[in-house]
C-alpha cells in the first residue's frame, strides 16, 4: 500500500508560512522588503490590533501588470531569481519567491496594484491561497497590499500570539530593522489610527534620530573603513552611554540585518576595559561585502549568514570601532588652547616668592612592625590629627583574626570599633558565629530597597516623594511612550509624579527619595527593557519587574568610604531581609569565610 502523499498547495504554503510567518512582525517584514525592491521612495504601514485584524503597506512603486499580480501569489514565483548563479550574487532583499505565497495560505489578502504609464489597476482578492476574484480598479501607481485576519485559518497558530502590546513591539523591532539601512526612504508607521513614525528620506545619523530620538546625535561616534574585502560605515555610541541590554545593537550586511555572534563580539571587544560589567554599547553599522563572498540563503528570514572570509572581517570590524573610540575620544579631551586659569602672567613688581617647605611625619619609623598603613592627614599640627585619623591609629592593633590570621588586604578601611571592615570600598566584612560574612555593597543595599518597595506596595502605604527643583522631561520612542503610558499608575506607586506632555514626552515633577534627576531616563529606558522582556514570560510579575529596576537604580554604588554606624546599619538591615543572601536580580550577596579555610592558606 502507497504511503507517500504529495501535500495540495495549500498546506505546501501553510508549512512554509510557519517558516517565514511565525508572527505579524514576519509578514511586516516581507511585505516591506518587497515594496524597497520594487523602488520604492514612500511606504507606508498601517497595523490594527497590533497586526491581527490588520496589516497593510502601501507604496509608490512600479508597480505590477495584471499577469504578474496573479502569478506573485504563487509558490516560488520570483523576479529576482532566473538561474542558479544568481544565488550567489544577490542584491535584493527578497529573492525566494515564498513570501506571499506563505502569507496568502494564512490570510484574506487583498492586492491593489497599477503600473506607473498604465490609466487602470488591478484588484485581487484570496482567500487561504485560493483566488477570490480578480479585477480591474482605479488606484495610485505602486502597489496596496492588505493582510486582513492572520492566521484565520490556523487557530493553533493565532493562539500561541502574544498580548498586542508584545506583537507590536515585535513589530516595531521589525520596522527598525529595515529603516534604519534605508534612510534614503521615506516610511510612515501607524498603529489603530496613531502615527508611531514619521520618517523622511536623510542620513544615517538623521534616521538614528528620527527613530530613537535627537538627543542620539550626541550619543554616537562615526565609524568609516574601507578595504579590499569589506566597506564598514555606521555609528557607535560613546561608552558613557552602554546599556543594560542589546537592545540597540543593529549589524547590517548589504543592505539587510543580520545576527552574526562573531561579527557582535568583535564590536563590544573593541570597547575592551571602557564599559562596567554588564554594560553593552549601542551600534548601528553597515557592512558591504562581494555578493560572492556570502551566504544568505541558510535561514528563512535571511537573518542569518555564512561568510568566506569571517576571521579577516572581524579583525577588520573590531579595528574599525577601536580607532574610531580612540580618535573621537581623544578628538575630545585634547585642546591646544590654552585654559585661561593657566595664563599666570608676569609676577607683580616686587613679588618675593615664600622659601619651598617639606611636610613630614616625625612619628613614622620604618623599622616598627605595624598593621597595613593608612593614609592620614598630617597638614594639621600635633594635637589636631582629627578624630578619623586617631580611630585609624588606635586601630593600628586590631588586625588579627581568630589568632595569628593577618589579613594583607590593600586599600582596608578599618574601623576603631573592629565591628565592621570596609574592603576596597566595595565589600563589608562582618563577624558572624560561622565565620566571616563578605557582603556585597551595592547588591545588599539593592535587597533592601528592593524589599521596602515591595513591601510599600503590598501594604498600599502612601509613597515618598521628593519634589525635583527643576522638572524633567523624558522622551521615547511611540511604540515605548505607549507601553509607558501602561506603567504610569505603578510609577506613581512608588513616589513618581509623571505626566504625558505630548505623544511620547513625560514631565517627571517628584521621584522616590535618593533618586537622582540624571537617572531618569536612563531607569526608564531599563524598565521597559526589562517590562517587554516580562512579558514575554507566563507568570512575570510587572510589580516584581519594576521594583527590580529602582532597586538597581536606587542602589549606592560603593565607591565612597562607609562610616561605622552606616556599615552597621546595612548589615542590619540586611539581615531583616527574608532573603538577604540573594539580590533580586539572582546574585550571591554573601560570602561566608569560616576560620578553617583560612587556616589552611
Amino acid at each position: 500500500m502507497d504511503i507517500i502523499n504529495i501535500l495540495p498547495d495549500s498546506v505546501a504554503n501553510q508549512i512554509a508560512a510557519g517558516e517565514v510567518v511565525d508572527r505579524p512582525a514576519g509578514a511586516v517584514k516581507e511585505l516591506l522588503e518587497n515594496a524597497m525592491d520594487a523602488g520604492a521612495t514612500q511606504i507606508d504601514l498601517v497595523v490594527k490590533d497590533a497586526g491581527r485584524t490588520l496589516i497593510q503597506v502601501i507604496d509608490n512603486g512600479s508597480g505590477m501588470s495584471d499577469s504578474d499580480a496573479r502569478l506573485c501569489f504563487e509558490r516560488h514565483a520570483t523576479s529576482k531569481i532566473h538561474r542558479s548563479d544568481d544565488l550567489f550574487a544577490i542584491h535584493t532583499m527578497g529573492f525566494r519567491g515564498e513570501a506571499l505565497a506563505s502569507i496568502a495560505a494564512i490570510a484574506q489578502v487583498e492586492l491593489r496594484t497599477r503600473l506607473h504609464d498604465s490609466e487602470l489597476g488591478t484588484e485581487v482578492r484570496i482567500e487561504g491561497s485560493h483566488i477570490v476574484s480578480q479585477q480591474p480598479t482605479a488606484c495610485p501607481p505602486g502597489t496596496s497590499l492588505s493582510v486582513k485576519n492572520l492566521f484565520f485559518n490556523v487557530p493553533a497558530r493565532r493562539n500561541f500570539l502574544k498580548k498586542d502590546a508584545v506583537e507590536l513591539s515585535h513589530i516595531e523591532e521589525m520596522f527598525k530593522r529595515i529603516v534604519l539601512i534605508h534612510p534614503n526612504i521615506g516610511f510612515l508607521f501607524s498603529s489603530n489610527g496613531k502615527i508611531l513614525y514619521d520618517l523622511h528620506p536623510g542620513t544615517l545619523l538623521q534616521r538614528i534620530a528620527g527613530v530613537f530620538g535627537n538627543n542620539y546625535k550626541e550619543r554616537l561616534y562615526e565609524v568609516e573603513e574601507k578595504t579590499d574585502l569589506v566597506s564598514i560605515n555606521g555609528f557607535v555610541g560613546k561608552p558613557e552611554h552602554a546599556r543594560r541590554s542589546r537592545s540597540e545593537q543593529y549589524l547590517f550586511v548589504n543592505g539587510r540585518y543580520i545576527k552574526h555572534p562573531a561579527l557582535s563580539a568583535a564590536v563590544e571587544k573593541a570597547y575592551d576595559e571602557m564599559l562596567p560589567e554588564g554594560s553593552h554599547p549601542s551600534y548601528f553599522i553597515g557592512l558591504q561585502v562581494d555578493p560572492s563572498r556570502i551566504d544568505v540563503n541558510i535561514h528563512p528570514t535571511k537573518t542569518e549568514v555564512k561568510f568566506v572570509d569571517d576571521h579577516a572581517l572581524f579583525s577588520i570590524l573590531r579595528s574599525a570601532v577601536k580607532k574610531s573610540l580612540g580618535v573621537f575620544t581623544l578628538s575630545n579631551q585634547l585642546s591646544f588652547d590654552t585654559p585661561d586659569e593657566f595664563n599666570f602672567g608676569p609676577a607683580p613688581e616686587g613679588y618675593v616668592p615664600p622659601t619651598p617647605t617639606v611636610r613630614y611625619n616625625p612619628n613614622y619609623n620604618p623599622f616598627r612592625a605595624t598593621a597595613p598603613q593608612h593614609r592620614m592627614d598630617f597638614d594639621k599640627p600635633d594635637g589636631q590629627i582629627g578624630q578619623k585619623n586617631q580611630d585609624i591609629l588606635n586601630a593600628q592593633n586590631i588586625h588579627n583574626i581568630q589568632g595569628d590570621l593577618d589579613l594583607d588586604v590593600p586599600e582596608m578601611s578599618l574601623a576603631a570599633s573592629g565591628g565592621c571592615l570596609q574592603l576596597q570600598g566595595r565589600y563589608i566584612a562582618t563577624a558572624i558565629s560561622s565565620g566571616l560574612a563578605i557582603i556585597d555593597i551595592r547588591r545588599a543595599h539593592e535587597r533592601i530597597i528592593f524589599d521596602r518597595l515591595a513591601a510599600s506596595i503590598s501594604e498600599n502605604r502612601t509613597p515618598n516623594s521628593q519634589t525635583l527643583l527643576f522638572p524633567v522631561n523624558c522622551t521615547f520612542t511611540a511604540a515605548d511612550a505607549e507601553l509607558f503610558t501602561e506603567l504610569l499608575p505603578d510609577l506613581r506607586g512608588y513616589g513618581f509624579e509623571i505626566e504625558a506632555a505630548g505623544q511620547t514626552t513625560f514631565v517627571v515633577t517628584a521621584t522616590p527619595p535618593d533618586l537622582a534627576d540624571g537617572q531618569l531616563q536612563p531607569l526608564f529606558d531599563q524598565i521597559l527593557v526589562d517590562y517587554k522582556s516580562s512579558m514575554l514570560q507566563k507568570f512575570s510579575s510587572r510589580s516584581q519587574t519594576l521594583c527590580a529596576a529602582l532597586a538597581r537604580k536606587m542602589a549606592v554604588r560603593p565607591a565612597s568610604e562607609m562610616s561605622q554606624e552606616e556599615m552597621q546599619q546595612l548589615v542590619a538591615d540586611l539581615f531583616a531581609c527574608p532573603l538577604a543572601d540573594t539580590s533580586p536580580s539572582g546574585k550571591k550577596i554573601i560570602t561566608v569565610v569560616n576560620p578553617s579555610e583560612l587556616l589552611k592558606h
